[in-house]
């Protein structure tokens, strides 16, 4: 029964060690519309707009994409604040939360994702002031995550984020 178990065991192990990398949605958005996120390419990330009758505000970031890529990523756990939902998280627990994401709950193994990674240059935005929106999203008074937003900075995004500009 010994010799049975570890056997198992063994091809549990070699199992896992031959699983292939998954793909996020953001990968197989590159791999199926490429055309969509070429170089130079005018891009949309955007917040809000929720609501049937009445609608939030949509805030919105806008830039040029510089470049696009498929990277594999460590998903480690989310970063959780013990007692709170994240809709109760200070600016500051969001930003952790963000800046770990994509992640794995407590519960999930870690693993590794490829995920499809886009490079823009910022243009414009429209953010939030209201201190309701400090953990809605991203964008916050001048800000992508923790940093101030400039004209011509880069950021990166996963692609699914995305959207294409409306001409």
């Amino acid at each position: 029964m010994r010799i049975f178990l570890l056997g198992l065991a063994c091809l549990t192990l070699s199992a896992q060690a031959v699983e292939p990398v998954v793909l996020r949605p953001s990968a197989k958005l590159l791999f199926k519309q490429p055309e969509l996120l070429q170089v130079g390419q005018c891009v949309r990330y955007e917040e809000g707009g929720a609501g049937w009758v009445v609608t939030e505000p949509l805030f919105f970031l806008r830039g040029e994409v510089l470049s696009a890529e498929v990277r594999t990523r460590r998903l480690g756990k989310c970063p959780v604040v013990p007692g709170k939902t994240m809709d109760r998280y200070s600016r500051d627990e969001f930003i952790r939360h963000v800046q770990a994401f994509p992640c794995v709950a407590e519960d999930v193994p870690e693993r590794d994702e490829q995920t499809g990674v886009v490079r823009i240059r910022v243009a414009d935005w429209e953010t939030p002031h209201a201190k309701k929106a400090e953990n809605a999203g991203r964008l916050y008074r001048g800000m992508f995550v923790e940093k101030k937003l400039e004209k011509d900075m880069e950021i990166e995004l996963e692609a699914d984020l995305l959207s294409v500009c409306q001409r």
